[in-house]
């Protein structure tokens, strides 16, 4: 079994998507990024070829990730929203990192904090910031909401809403990459607190039994809602990931605060989903800055104000990146903000859109949702079926 930590975290408490507690854990004791971390990482075989243009197009994605969640609180404080708002802000590493990697038959599904792998397949701020209003200009025309964006031209299968409904669908994605003999594979990410639900340790098996070219990738945030990890999930020090040895499935642990590391670990295990249809359970250490959705009042209970200022001061991943590209000379300040202008730019033009932009008509509404009633024929309206002889 290759099972690989090349995180240096100690592990985690970490918390369950189902379960909510006020109660503050012992603050998570976590090595301190280094520079030279980037620099060594930046040399490994998958990074080493990167032009200054690609290295400066990763931060243009993260820094538009972020631009977007942050205007998009704006809106939904702004009464403009309806449901939930689960946001990525400091997690713009890990989006930006994975989807970099994709190729012609390489496919991405996610569950509700969905909006930087949107992003990050190519999908565009209007389209997005329009679904988050329900307007008919959106990704899924204004019927599916923050939590449910699509992109199937851009191989993108949504955001989910149900906790680890999304991994099945995503060993099924595998499943049809396989039968069809295609060199792809599925990333399938979740939260941490999804690790628990018996439809993704079903998925592991299947995927394990049937040798799917699937990544399943533990987005772990540290608190996926507000439970600590202690108090809800039984597993190994190593980590989440090394669940995986119970399906006998390749595991691995991942920084990250690095876009290297996530870009190193990750195309591990897309060469094993592309060469020898093999499945992955990945584990990427990450953080986010606000609570679980907008909604999560108690975000700055079961964690301290002063751990979440030392990761927004000394473990953001946008900032270290933007760091490694000043200290090698590949951007100037100058570049660095407009970068950054251009990304507040957009996210605004797109708010304005998404404003502007009518609802779906009522008579739509029914457009979209089952395949039997866009495809009407005498067999889907009547159940009558008719064979050859």
């Amino acid at each position: 079994m290759n099972s690989i930590n090349s995180s240096e975290f100690l592990i985690r408490n970490v918390e369950s998507e189902e379960v909510s507690s006020t109660k503050k854990t012992t603050p998570r004791k976590t090595k301190n990024p280094n520079k030279a971390d980037l620099v060594k990482e930046a040399k490994l075989p998958i990074n080493k070829n990167l032009t200054d243009e690609e290295k400066i197009g990763f931060l243009r994605q993260m820094v538009r990730i972020r631009r977007f969640e942050e205007r998009s609180l704006r809106v939904y404080q702004q009464g403009k929203i309806g449901g939930f708002l689960h946001l990525y802000i400091g997690q713009e590493s890990l989006a930006t990192g994975c989807v970099s990697l994709m190729g012609e038959n390489d496919h991405v599904i996610t569950a509700y904090r969905d909006h930087a792998h949107g992003l990050g397949v190519g999908m565009t701020m209007n389209e997005c910031m329009a679904e988050l209003l329900g307007k008919a200009t959106g990704c899924s025309k204004g019927k599916g909401g923050s939590m449910h964006y699509f992109a199937p031209d851009k191989n993108y299968w949504g955001g989910h809403g149900i906790v680890g409904g999304q991994t099945p669908l995503g060993a099924g994605i595998a499943y049809a990459l396989k039968y069809k003999g295609l060199k792809g594979c599925c990333m399938c990410f979740l939260g941490d607190g999804a690790i628990n639900q018996g439809a993704f340790h079903e998925s592991l098996n299947l995927a394990a039994l049937w040798d799917l070219p699937v990544i399943y990738i533990i987005e772990n945030n540290g608190y996926s809602m507000g439970t600590s990890q202690e108090r809800s999930s039984s597993h190994p020090a190593e980590g989440l990931a090394a669940r995986a040895e119970g399906y006998n499935m390749d595991w691995e642990v991942i920084n990250g605060e690095s876009l290297f590391a996530v870009r190193d670990g990750v195309h591990r295990a897309m060469e094993r989903a592309h060469n020898e249809s093999k499945p992955t359970l990945l584990e990427i250490h990450t953080y986010r800055y606000q609570g679980h959705s907008i909604a999560d009042a108690n975000h700055k209970k079961y964690r301290t104000k002063e751990e979440i200022e030392d990761y927004r001061q000394n473990r953001d991943p946008i900032n270290l990146y933007r760091q490694y590209l000043l200290d090698q000379g590949i951007i100037t300040e100058e570049l660095n903000k407009q970068i950054d202008q251009e990304a507040r730019d957009e996210a605004e033009a797109s708010a304005k859109f998404a404003d502007e932009s009518p609802f779906p008509q009522p008579s739509e509404i029914m457009d979209d949702i089952y395949w039997s009633t866009d495809n009407n024929d005498e067999s889907t309206s009547t159940g009558r079926h008719f064979f050859n002889d």
